[in-house]
Order: C-alpha cells, then sequence, then structure tokens
C-alpha cells in the first residue's frame, strides 16, 4: 500500500474517540486533550461494566472535549453522532476485551467487536469527511508466537488468532481492510501487547493481582504460569497513538509493543516482593483457559521509525500503578467477581447501560424534527393498523422487536428507533377469546402486567410519551351506572369488575400506571372495524354467533378513534382517558344494522347471561363509559350508532 500523507504531520480537527471511558482509550483521550487544545474531542462510551466516567477526569471540565454515551452497535445513534458533529478524525477503541468472557460469551463478542466497528465504518463512508480511521485491535490477532524464536511477528504477519476474542478482532480488521481498499476509507490499524497501570478494570492480571495481593488473597496463576507475556505503561502506549495519530500513514498497520517479556509466574513474583510476601505461599496455580497462547512477541521497528520509543521502565510502571491503586481502591466498587481465577462477567446488556443509551436518545430526539412512532404489537390487529396510519400519513414508524418484559430488548429497540412517541397495542386477550387467560395466568401476568410496566418504566427514563391502549372491560354495571341511565363510568372510577382473570390484571396494571406521568391509557372497548373479516372485529364475532345476549355497551370504532390516538400523541396527552364512541349500542342493534347493510337474510337469536354463562369460561364485562373528557378534547367524534353506520356499514354495504 502506498501512503497518501506527505512528511507533513497530520492536523486533526475534530475527533471521536469511541470507548472513550475505558482503560486504554481514557487515558489516549486525557492525554490529545490536554496537549491539544484547539482540537475538538468527542468521547463515546456505553458505560459497559470495564469503563468508568470518571476515568475521564482530567477532561470533563475542559471547553474542547464532550462526552456522549452510546453503544457503537447502534446504527441510528451513529450515524446521527457522526451526521451531527462532522468528525474529520475516529479512533476505534470500543470492544470486548477479556478474553475469559469470550469464552463463556462469544456471541457478545461477535456483536460488539465485529458488528460494532462495521456500523462505524459505514457511518463513515456514509457521513463523509473523515480523513483518519483508527482502528484499535491486539497483538492476539497473530495467534501464538514460537517459544524459541527471537523474531517477532511484523505487521505484514498471517492473522492466525486462537480464541473467540481474537478472532473477533481479526474479523474487525478485515472490515476496516475491505472499506480502505473498497471505498478508500483512510484507516490505519493498530495492534498492541498487554497494558497495564492507573484506571485499569481488575479482571486483567496486574490490577487482579495489586488488588488480591492489598487483601492479603493468593494471586491466582492460570497453568503452570509459564506462559509469556509483554507489558507496556499505559502514559507510554498514550504517547504511541499520538505519535500514530499525526505521524502514522494512512493504509499501514502499526504495532504498539515492546521486546521485554515476562512470564506470568514473574509477574506474581513482583507483585509479591512489592508487598513483602513470600512468593510461593502467595501465589496459586489455578486450571487454565480452554486454549491459552504461549506467547505473544511483536516486531517494534516500524512504529519506533515513526520516533516512539518506551520510556517506562518495568519497576516503575509497576510502582506507579500499585500506588494509584492503594489510593484508589474503591475506584470500581464492588469488584469480587471480577477477582476470581476466572471471571464470568455479564457483558450482555449492564442495567447501567439503559441509561447510556437513553440519555443519547433524548439529545439525539430533541435535535430532530418531525414524528417518529416505535409500535408494540405488530401481528396484533390495532398495531398492524397504527402501521398503515402512520404509512399513509407519512408518518416516520418503526415496530419493536423485543417482548415487553425484556428490558434489555425494549432498551436496544428505543436505541435503534429513536422514536419520539412509544404506542403499546400488544397484550395478550386470550386465544381464541378472554377464556384462555384463566387457564395461562402467569403468561397473561407477565404481558399485560410486567410487560407494561417494563415498558412504561423505560420510556419514563427517557422521557417518552406512551400511547398504552388499554380496555375498558374492568367495570360492570352497578346501582350507581345502572344499565340504560346513560351515567357512565368515568376515568377517576376505580374498577369494579373482577369476572375474569384478563380484566383483573388490565384494571392492576391502570391502577400502576397512574403512578406515570408518561402514560396516556386509553381505554378501548368491544373494538370495531370496517375490515368484517376480521375475526377479532366485535361485530365479525357476534354475526358468527348461533346466540346473543343484548345488552348495550360502549364500543370504540377503531377506525374513527385510532386516528385521534396519533392526534392525542401529537397533542402531548397523558393520563386515563376513556376511549370509545360516545353512547351504548346494544347486540341486537348492531346486528340489525348488519342485515339492513350486509345481509338482509341474517337470522339471530338471543340468550339471558345466565344461558351465557354456561357456555363460557370466564364472565364478560357490560358497561357505558363517561365519554365527556374525550368529546371536550374532540368535539367531532360521532356517537358510536353514527360511527358504525359511517366507518363500517356504508362502506360494506352489499348493492
Amino acid at each position: 500500500m502506498t501512503s497518501s500523507q506527505g512528511p507533513t504531520p497530520y492536523v486533526p480537527g475534530n475527533i471521536l474517540i469511541t470507548g472513550a471511558a475505558g482503560f486504554i482509550a481514557s487515558h489516549v483521550t486525557n492525554r490529545l486533550v490536554t496537549r491539544y487544545p484547539n482540537y475538538r474531542i468527542v468521547g463515546l462510551d456505553k458505560l459497559d461494566y470495564c469503563s468508568n466516567l470518571a476515568n475521564l477526569n482530567p477532561s470533563l471540565s475542559s471547553p474542547n472535549f464532550k462526552f456522549v454515551k452510546a453503544d457503537v452497535t447502534s446504527a441510528d445513534l451513529i450515524n446521527y453522532v457522526l451526521s451531527e458533529e462532522r468528525f474529520d478524525t475516529v479512533m476505534h477503541f470500543a470492544a470486548q476485551t477479556h478474553v475469559d468472557n469470550s469464552f463463556g460469551n462469544s456471541f457478545e463478542f461477535t456483536n460488539n467487536n465485529i458488528y460494532g466497528t462495521h456500523v462505524l465504518l459505514e457511518a463513515c463512508k456514509v457521513t463523509g469527511g473523515v480523513r483518519r480511521f483508527i482502528h484499535v485491535s491486539t497483538d492476539e490477532v497473530y495467534g501464538e508466537t514460537d517459544l524459541l524464536t527471537d523474531v517477532g511477528n511484523p505487521e505484514a504477519s498471517r492473522l492466525l488468532p486462537t480464541n473467540p476474542y481474537s478472532a473477533t478482532k481479526a474479523g474487525a480488521e478485515m472490515l476496516v481492510m475491505a472499506y480502505h481498499r473498497s471505498y478508500g476509507l483512510p484507516t490505519i490499524t493498530t495492534r498492541g501487547n498487554n497494558v497495564y497501570g492507573p484506571n485499569q478494570f481488575p479482571e486483567k492480571l496486574i490490577p487482579k493481582f495489586i488488588l488480591l495481593a492489598m487483601k492479603g488473597e493468593r494471586l491466582p496463576v492460570h497453568g503452570d504460569g509459564t506462559n509469556v507475556r509483554s507489558y507496556l505503561y499505559s502514559d507510554d502506549v498514550a504517547e504511541a497513538f499520538d505519535v500514530i495519530l499525526h505521524k502514522g500513514v494512512i493504509g499501514h498497520v502499526y504495532n504498539i509493543g515492546t521486546r521485554k517479556e515476562r512470564r506470568v509466574l514473574d509477574v506474581a513474583e513482583d507483585v509479591c516482593k512489592l508487598f513483602g510476601r513470600s512468593s510461593k505461599e502467595a501465589i496459586e496455580t489455578v486450571h487454565d483457559r480452554p486454549f491459552n497462547d504461549k506467547r505473544y512477541f511483536l516486531d517494534d521497528q516500524k512504529l519506533k521509525q515513526l520516533g516512539w520509543e518506551e520510556t517506562t521502565p518495568w519497576e516503575e510502571g509497576l510502582k506507579k500503578t500499585l500506588e494509584w491503586y492503594t489510593n484508589h481502591s474503591d475506584w470500581w466498587g464492588g469488584v469480587t467477581p471480577a477477582l476470581h481465577p476466572h471471571p464470568k462477567v455479564s457483558i450482555a446488556m449492564p442495567s447501567h447501560d439503559y441509561d447510556g443509551a437513553l440519555q443519547l436518545l433524548a439529545r439525539g430526539r430533541n435535535m430532530g424534527t418531525g414524528l417518529k412512532f416505535l409500535i408494540y404489537g405488530r401481528t396484533g390487529w390495532i398495531g398492524g393498523l397504527l402501521g398503515n396510519l402512520c404509512q399513509q400519513g407519512g408518518i416516520m414508524y418503526e415496530y419493536g422487536t423485543g417482548r415487553l418484559q425484556d428490558r434489555g430488548a425494549l432498551v436496544r429497540d428505543i436505541a435503534r428507533a429513536r422514536p419520539t412517541h412509544v404506542f403499546n397495542a400488544a397484550g395478550i386477550t386470550g386465544r381464541p377469546n378472554v377464556d384462555w387467560c384463566e387457564s395461562h395466568k402467569t403468561e397473561t401476568i407477565r404481558t399485560n402486567v410486567v410487560g407494561t410496566l417494563t415498558l412504561a418504566d423505560v420510556c419514563r427514563e427517557n422521557g417518552l410519551l406512551v400511547m398504552n391502549f388499554a380496555t375498558g372491560c374492568i367495570f360492570e354495571y352497578d346501582e350507581k351506572h345502572p344499565q340504560g341511565s346513560g351515567i357512565g363510568f368515568k376515568e377517576e372510577d376505580k374498577p369494579n369488575f373482577t369476572g375474569s382473570f384478563y380484566s383483573n390484571t388490565k384494571a392492576m396494571v391502570e391502577e400502576l400506571l397512574r403512578e406515570y406521568d408518561n402514560v396516556c391509557t386509553l381505554r378501548v372497548r368491544m373494538p370495531i372495524s370496517s375490515d368484517l373479516t376480521n375475526p377479532r372485529n366485535f361485530i365479525t364475532k357476534i354475526s358468527r354467533y348461533n346466540k346473543v345476549v343484548n345488552i348495550p355497551n360502549s364500543m370504540t370504532v377503531l377506525d374513527e378513534l385510532l386516528p385521534i390516538s396519533i392526534e392525542m400523541a401529537k397533542r402531548n396527552c397523558r393520563g386515563i382517558w376513556n376511549f370509545t364512541n360516545p353512547g351504548v349500542i346494544s347486540h341486537n342493534e348492531i346486528l340489525e344494522l348488519y342485515r339492513e347493510y350486509i345481509d338482509p337474510g341474517f337470522k339471530w337469536q338471543n340468550f339471558s347471561l345466565e344461558e351465557q354463562a354456561k357456555v363460557i369460561v370466564a364472565p364478560r364485562s357490560n358497561n357505558e363509559l363517561d365519554m365527556t373528557k374525550l368529546k371536550k378534547e374532540f368535539p367531532q367524534l360521532l356517537s358510536i350508532k353514527d360511527s358504525v353506520i359511517k366507518y363500517v356499514f356504508q362502506p360494506n354495504r352489499k348493492t
């Protein structure tokens, strides 16, 4: 490859550093922010378990630095950040890096290290303007080095990774190379030895040994401890990236290494010496990794030709690191699981990452324009109709893919979609009806209660309004609201119908949702639409029954009211709303209209509630809802009978 840069050092203006709150990247970030006040630097990090915003304390108050909480795997977020900030330089450190974790959760390494890199490369390609993309890789991509050779791996060596972590880093490198060759993206790749120093999460060898020694515990050495590694102090590595940033040649790879090697056992013994402990008593051997490379050895001459040299002796660096951990023993909080010989830290989606994705989403959403809805309930009736309405109205929308009870999945949906509003049309109503819920109570609770509350809570953390389609089937006619009186149940009334488990779950969650000021609850009843082929349509249902009861009820004509729900979202409506057409209509009145408009020969029979009870498992709710609140907000709202005629029967009239 040939250089596209002359001998004049490259001078960046606007730098993005991913994984900035992690160990190595924080040292690089703090160095660049301090040494180059004319550079504008944005640090991006999802604040995973091994990163810490405090690592960036030297930079946080600097006028040339800004921190953004985000995940590189969130394509929409990354595209937004790059298009808004117009970076000319990207330094890509973000990655999962702990080998032990990769043996237990390799898919997450593929997602973060390969897919995350691909997202970033594509965003750079699409947005344009990037003049230098520095991809941070590892010496482990070369695979194991022969113990007897004194020749380190040069940058042109074949990549022969031996564990899931290094395989994902090699895969990411292939993408970087492809984008350089196919699209001309100006890339540089680095491959570094092990790094140690302040701020490092203690799952790594040296801080783990130091913290265990501080606690008077034994130091676990994998296998026989003869595996050889090379270690560089963090300040020297930060300087190396400084040099590569300014003097590196586009299209080239640079090893960041040292020829000074140590066995893992030697490292443990050196730590013991600093604490005045007997290595024979303090060191214990534990079972090895599934595969543990014996040696990584790099040829470091290419970087030295750019003017970089290692300056911190091992003894000095180790002492500085010990002093830092002694003074900052609580830097990482509770780290006992990480000190295990083979830590299995969960890295799929830590709880504090929810806020990370959500904070950036809020920032991005406020800067954006227009509406975008995230809709749950894609396969459901109302959810499908909402999507159609958005399409017809030119409103951007996406369907959620996660289950409501899966908090992490909801966060990822929101991170992907970046909505302005969330519509919840998901829920269990029963298959084919609410009787199903009587024998599937756990499943009903999981979706209708836990799922709905989880969605409301995630959206509240992000300031998102949730339009929640609920039910009005939580009331029944009583002495204060007798049938035929025209006195309906109001929004503030407490549910009084306990006949079905389905209704119980909906009443329970509605009461809890009163505590969430970001939720608009819409009480739907006996929904009707112009699609008379849909088995969920109340008209379709009763037209197929042999016998029906004849009781007046409040009902919801979706063709009229779903567009109103979208308008309510625009108006920022909140709280509980009865969501039916004004007035009531009976089963017989509907079937009479069906006979008049659809099937002149249609016949049916009535039976009593007592007779109905013999053929159903759970009683059904019958009531009238007071529509004063919604009618005041939307005076044009038609009565139930007029709405059914206009939106259902006239369009379907048989001529």
